[in-house]
Parts: C-alpha cells; sequence; structure tokens
C-alpha cells in the first residue's frame, strides 16, 4: 500500500503591514508547529512592497535578519497566487522568460500568517475565496470586521456584550477641525484615555494619554498609520485578561486564561514581542489568571459568544478589561500574535494538534462552501441584447420564466 499523500500546506506571512516583522516570527512559529510526516509546508514570503517568494531558505527564520537578502538566496523564486480556480495555487516564475518556464504548485490549505493590513482584514481571504483555496482562520466578514476596532463594538454592542466606552472620527475630521474634536472627545470621555489607529495591532500608535496636549499628540501620530481613529475611556485599576477560542458555528472551546503584565501602564509593541526572545509567551504572564471560577467561566463565555457574534472561525484571541466584577471586552484578534500556541499547550493542547485542528476547520469550511449554489442562468443577456441597454430601464413583467422589476 502506497504512503498517503501528505497534505500541502502554504503559510503566508510578512506582507505590507506595519506588524511585518510580527507577521515573519509568527509564520515562522506556525511552520515548526506542522508534523513533516503529515504535511508538507510552503513558505509564502510576502514583502513590505508586496512581492510574493517561495523556496525551502524562507523557512529559516535566521536568514531573514538580512531582509534585503533573503529573496536572493538560492531556490527561492518569485510567484503569484492565482485568483483562478483552475491553479488551485501558485504560480511559480510567472514573468519567466525565454528560456524558464513558469509551473504551477497546488495547494491543499492556505495560512494566512499576516497581521493586519492586506492580510488579517479579509482582502487576502478574499483572493483565497475568489481561488477557491481551504484556508485557516475567519472567513472575509468576521477578518475585515475584527480588523476594525470601530465595527468589532458596533457588532458586540448588537451582540450585549459589554464595551469600553469611545469616540471614533476620521483623519479628514482631524485635519479639518482639530478643536472639534477634541471638544467631542472631552465631552463625552474624561483622561486618562487611550488613542489608537482603528484597523492596527500590536499596539502600535497606541498611547495613554492623561491630558489635552498629549491627546492631541497621540492623535497626530495615529492618524498617520490610519485614516480613522478611537479614543477610548481608561479602565482604571483593571487588569488584562487574555482567552483563545478555536472552532466555528458547531462549537467553540475556550482555553485557559491569562493575565500579562507589561512593564508600562499597558502592553506595549516592545513588551509583547521584544522581551525574552520575541515570543508572546516570552512576555512576563501569569497562567492561568488569578480569577475566581465564577469569574474564569464568565470571561470564557463571553470569549466563546463573541467568537460566534463575528462570524468567526479558526483561531481567535480575546483580550478583556476586568475591573472588580465588571469585564470588557477589548479587542478580538483574529491573528494572534504566536498564534496563542501558548495557551492552548496550557490547555492540554499540542501546537501540532492546535494546527491540525486548523486544518480541519479549514477543509470543513471549504467543503460548506461546496454545499452552496453559486450558477444561476437566466435569459437576461440574450433579452437585453435583443431590446438594447436603454429598453431594459423600467422593463417589468416576465419572459421565459425570468421576472424584472
Amino acid at each position: 500500500m502506497s504512503a498517503q499523500r501528505k497534505t500541502t500546506v502554504a503559510v503566508i506571512f510578512g506582507g505590507r503591514s506595519v506588524e511585518h516583522d510580527v507577521s515573519v516570527v509568527t509564520g515562522h512559529q506556525i511552520m515548526t508547529s506542522f508534523d513533516p510526516r503529515r504535511y508538507e509546508v510552503i513558505p509564502l514570503y510576502v514583502t513590505r512592497d508586496g512581492r510574493w517568494f517561495t523556496g525551502d531558505a524562507l523557512k529559516t527564520l535566521k536568514n531573514f535578519a538580512n531582509e534585503a537578502a533573503v529573496t536572493q538566496l538560492k531556490g527561492v523564486q518569485a510567484v503569484v497566487l492565482s485568483p483562478s480556480m483552475q491553479h488551485g495555487g501558485l504560480l511559480i516564475n510567472p514573468g519567466g522568460g525565454m528560456f524558464s518556464r513558469m509551473t504551477i504548485q497546488r495547494i491543499d490549505v492556505a495560512f494566512p500568517a499576516i497581521h493586519g493590513s492586506h492580510g488579517e482584514d479579509g482582502t487576502l481571504q478574499g483572493l483565497l475565496e475568489m481561488a477557491d483555496i481551504p484556508y485557516i482562520g475567519c472567513g472575509v466578514l468576521a477578518s475585515s470586521i475584527c480588523n476594525d476596532k470601530a465595527m468589532t463594538k458596533a457588532v458586540l454592542r448588537q451582540a450585549g456584550i459589554p464595551v469600553v466606552e469611545d469616540v471614533v472620527f476620521t483623519r479628514t475630521e482631524w485635519n479639518d477641525d482639530s478643536e472639534a474634536v477634541l471638544a467631542r472627545i472631552t465631552g463625552t470621555l474624561s483622561f486618562p484615555m487611550f488613542v489608537k489607529p482603528v484597523t492596527l495591532g500590536s499596539s502600535i500608535a497606541v498611547a495613554r494619554v492623561n491630558d489635552r496636549g498629549m491627546l492631541r499628540a497621540s492623535i497626530d501620530i495615529a492618524a498617520s498609520f490610519d485614516r480613522r481613529v478611537m479614543v477610548e475611556s481608561a479602565v482604571m485599576e483593571s487588569v488584562e485578561i487574555n482567552c483563545s477560542v478555536l472552532g466555528d458555528d458547531r462549537g467553540v472551546k475556550a482555553s485557559v486564561l491569562e493575565q500579562p503584565r507589561g512593564l508600562e501602564e499597558f502592553l506595549t509593541y516592545e513588551d509583547k514581542y521584544m522581551r525574552g526572545g520575541g515570543s508572546m509567551k516570552s512576555a512576563e504572564r501569569i497562567i492561568p489568571a488569578p480569577l475566581s471560577s465564577d469569574q474564569t467561566a464568565q470571561i470564557q463565555t463571553l470569549a466563546r459568544k463573541a467568537f460566534l457574534a463575528v462570524q468567526g472561525r479558526g483561531i481567535a484571541r480575546m483580550d478583556f478589561l476586568v475591573r472588580d466584577d465588571v469585564v470588557y471586552l477589548n479587542e478580538i484578534n483574529t491573528m494572534p500574535g504566536s498564534l496563542a500556541l501558548y495557551l492552548w499547550n496550557e490547555s492540554s493542547m499540542s501546537s501540532g494538534q492546535v494546527v491540525d485542528q486548523l486544518v480541519k476547520l479549514a477543509q470543513d469550511a471549504h467543503a460548506e462552501k461546496r454545499r452552496t449554489t453559486f450558477d444561476y442562468k437566466t435569459n437576461l443577456i440574450a433579452l437585453t441584447a435583443g431590446r438594447g441597454l436603454k429598453g431594459l430601464k423600467g422593463l417589468k413583467g416576465t419572459k421565459g420564466g425570468t421576472k424584472f422589476r
């Protein structure tokens, strides 16, 4: 009996995002989690200027120490992820000349590991939907909602999940009349506050402010990273509690809880990724979080409820703020740093078991999609060709079984 064919998984990392470096680390953590006896892992590196490459040299993290030269290493080739269903994967050497030919690398499952813009926000997921390639993680809708802090809060409020009070405004509003925006903020919220770009993660351009001068300066910075800015009330004397979730609408599991502890008043980018070797696990944290069993169960229930409310799938990390008996859901991360593997390891799941489950969820979602009808034919084109485009306007009634209004 021949050996079972390995599942080909393309791990996509890097990207046109201010979180590029975090994504490179996450991508390599993911690649090392797969069992090489069962999976063929293909690295797909997206440069900061949006070029795509593959090759075994991209599986070694230390090669990225010289980022400018990593795409020139032996065996590294330019690729394009084709949106055509007929290709089902990568076009390798798409710009090949006379003495080189383009080849196709089929993909069984794609694993987007890009944080933030052009990867976590639904855009990459849309490309994979067009290509009809199963992919790991949230779909287009959940990815785009959760990448947008304002939209996330709107959905959570509708679902009855408590969130922190905020004010959201655009860069145009700020540039046109900053005093009016400041008046709106200070009339709604009280200091201290947090200033955040609406669609960024990893605490980039996030600042805690204690007065009007700091508020203005921090908004100027945040507005350079995003076209919309959110200002929130700080929840005083609160602790951050994180919970990962895994599953889909058929069932969601919640991990053990953690309490991260930063060096400053909140976890900065440096706290999260640059202390103790670049892993989220290396940051100072308490696992399990020192909460009562009732409060632990409450947070896990809210995490599962929120994941379902945004139509989540795959894995995510929910970041909560807890003050006494009050719990707020602060943020949903659909591509958490290090994939929150350390939380699942503490929940009696190995990293290999987590990625196995994620592959299965992706395949199940793709099978479910195949049950949906996308081909619906009518006589509209023939009818319009006969009448002319102008004749279609205002057309009512039916012809050949097709109804027009």
